[in-house]
């Protein structure tokens, strides 16, 4: 029987506040995980956290923590790790604004460098120890299915994406040793506030609609539909679980078939 309890095994997921994030933190306390939230907004990550599933009973957590400072953020993780080993980490940080690349500044790359990978590095570098003594680890990034087909308009994100690939590929082939595993999810497009930001930036240049550049974004999808975050948290969930021991180093899109790459 396939096994997907999470029960006794600890979370930590990023952006969990809103969006994709709080759709898998939530999914992951449902399978019987306890979570520790992060998020640079404290009233919605305590409305995140009243919403997750305490009836195995799990504890729950949360760190008010901005990824733009990544020495405040590993200091308050260090605190966390004194007491509670994380089996589970969910790196998940908000996508760099739109834009062309050639528009694009050093110091916009450099930013979401550090927002994405380098935060990313911190996290697993602190976190692995306690992955290898518990004999159980998953390590899982959300990304874009940019990392098979560049998106238009995106070319910082693009360009990040793309690193953050390869660097967990990397790292699948370095810590598999321990059974530990690392994915990527690529949500495609998922209805979250980044989506329809996105919309409408597209819709003002092009002198459209929102809803007419929503229905061409629709057309792109063989479902004809957007995901829902539940969706993405549910791929998420499922390579955090027992289950998948063997899926190791992969890039899963979640698209609705949109991704016309193999």
């Amino acid at each position: 029987m396939m096994q997907l309890s999470l029960l006794n095994k600890n979370a930590f997921v990023g952006g969990s506040s809103a969006g994709i994030g709080r759709a898998v933190a939530i999914e992951l306390a449902a399978l019987g995980a306890s979570v520790t939230l992060v998020s640079r907004t404290e009233s919605a990550l305590q409305e995140t956290l009243q919403r997750l599933d305490t009836s195995q009973g799990q504890h729950h957590s949360y760190i008010v923590a901005d990824f733009n400072d990544s020495e405040d953020l590993m200091a308050k993780v260090s605190a966390l790790l004194a007491h509670r080993t994380i089996h589970i980490l969910v790196n998940n940080t908000g996508g760099p604004p739109a834009g062309p690349i050639l528009d694009a500044q050093p110091s916009d790359f450099l930013h979401a460098y550090h927002n994405h990978l380098i935060c990313n590095h911190l996290l697993v570098q602190a976190m692995l120890p306690g992955m290898r003594a518990a004999g159980y680890g998953r390590i899982i990034n959300i990304i874009s299915t940019s990392v098979k087909e560049p998106i238009e308009q995106l070319g910082v994100s693009n360009t990040t994406r793309w690193a953050v690939a390869a660097w967990a590929k990397t790292l699948a082939g370095e810590v598999g040793v321990w059974g530990i595993t690392v994915n990527n999810v690529l949500p495609g497009f998922t209805r979250t506030e980044r989506l329809y930001a996105l919309i409408k930036k597209r819709a003002d240049a092009a002198g459209l609609s929102a809803e007419e550049v929503a229905e061409q974004f629709r057309r792109q999808v063989p479902l004809g539909r957007f995901a829902e975050p539940e969706e993405i948290a549910a791929a998420v969930a499922f390579l955090a679980s027992p289950a998948a021991a063997y899926i190791n180093g992969i890039n899963l899109p979640v698209d609705g078939g949109r991704t016309k790459s193999l």
